[in-house]
């Protein structure tokens, strides 16, 4: 039995980098970028928030992967050369899916912050965020290429379909399926999963805030 033809890795975890390039490690962790804002960010916000706008926001990213899965596999386009060394040839290249997962992230991400969703504490820790996530995504994108995962071109179709279908979900979100979150709020199964819209809250931290001390004084008070 020929082993190394037996054998598959996990791409979306599996990164390697050459011994002794530091550079290439740091960008090798920051590539598992996308790793940890689903598992670390939208399993956390599902099972602590139950937002509505959250969990529409992780349902984005699942569709824009799974049409990142059709794209590849309809055009077929090959990875560089040094997918060999990377043991990654058996998958497609153009376009990148992490490209595409952080920028459809920081594009939709962007957009909250613009409308005044979530945790906005004023205009300069917007900005802040902002910037923040935008090089995050520009790092990770140039991870590929650096690790050779990617050629530029494909990245930036990544990079490009991101932003377009992030775009695209953030406006059905809140131009055609927000009207339903009030129903879907006082639905049997909403009910059930405790599910809520906080987005016509200004300062969602400050208002739990007042609640909770609200709440605390009250049971002391009984």
């Amino acid at each position: 039995m020929d082993l190394p033809q037996q054998l598959k890795a996990v791409t979306l975890t599996h990164v390697r980098y050459r011994r002794g390039d530091q550079l290439g490690h740091f960008l090798a962790w920051i590539s598992l970028v996308p790793v940890f804002i689903s598992l670390g960010g939208f399993v956390s916000h599902f099972l602590f928030r139950r937002e509505l706008q959250g969990i529409f926001f992780g349902l984005g990213l699942v569709i824009s992967q799974l049409i990142n899965e059709f794209i590849k596999t309809t055009v077929e386009q090959a990875r560089p050369e040094t997918c060999t060394l990377l043991e990654a040839c058996d998958s497609h290249g153009w376009p990148s899916s992490h490209s595409q997962f952080v920028f459809f992230f920081a594009t939709y991400f962007s957009l909250m912050g613009c409308k005044g969703i979530g945790f906005w504490f004023g205009l300069r820790s917007r900005w802040v965020l902002n910037l923040l996530h935008w090089c995050l995504a520009v790092v990770t994108m140039y991870s590929r290429v650096y690790l050779g995962y990617h050629t530029v071109a494909q990245v930036f179709a990544g990079a490009a379909l991101g932003a377009v279908v992030g775009g695209s979900w953030f406006w059905v979100v809140n131009s055609v399926l927000y009207r339903y979150f009030a129903v879907i709020e006082e639905s049997k199964l909403g009910r059930m999963l405790c599910v809520k819209d906080t987005s016509h809250i200004p300062d969602v931290l400050k208002f739990e805030y007042d609640n909770a001390r609200a709440a605390r004084n009250n049971s002391k008070s009984d």
